[in-house]
C-alpha cells in the first residue's frame, strides 16, 4: 500500500491481532500530488520487489508493540513509511 501511495499519507489504520485489519475497515488514504512533477515515476524494481528497510522493520516492529488499537496516521514518502502517529495510554 506504501508503493501505492507513493507520496501521502494512511490515516485510521487498525492493528487486530499485531496485523493491519484492512477487511473491517479501510484507511483513509491521502495522496500528495505535485503539480509540478512527473506523476508517472515509479519506485525502482515495481511494485512487489521492495526490499524491506529500517523504516518498514520498524514499523512492523511497532504493529507487534500496539498487537490491537489504530495509528492515526503514516506518513509516506518515496514509497517508504517515514512517520508514525498513534495513541499511546498515558502511564500511571
Amino acid at each position: 500500500m506504501c508503493q501505492r501511495v507513493n507520496f501521502g499519507y494512511l490515516e485510521n489504520l487498525l492493528i487486530r491481532n499485531r496485523e493491519p485489519a484492512f477487511a473491517d475497515t479501510s484507511p483513509l488514504v491521502l495522496v500528495d500530488i505535485k503539480l509540478d512533477a512527473d506523476p508517472t515515476t515509479i519506485l525502482p524494481g515495481g511494485p512487489g520487489d521492495l526490499e524491506l528497510c529500517a523504516e518498514f522493520c520498524r514499523l512492523m516492529s511497532l504493529l507487534d508493540e500496539i498487537v490491537n488499537g489504530r495509528i492515526s496516521r503514516i506518513e509516506v514518502r518515496s514509497g517508504v513509511p517515514r512517520k508514525v502517529l498513534c495513541e499511546q495510554p498515558v502511564a500511571g
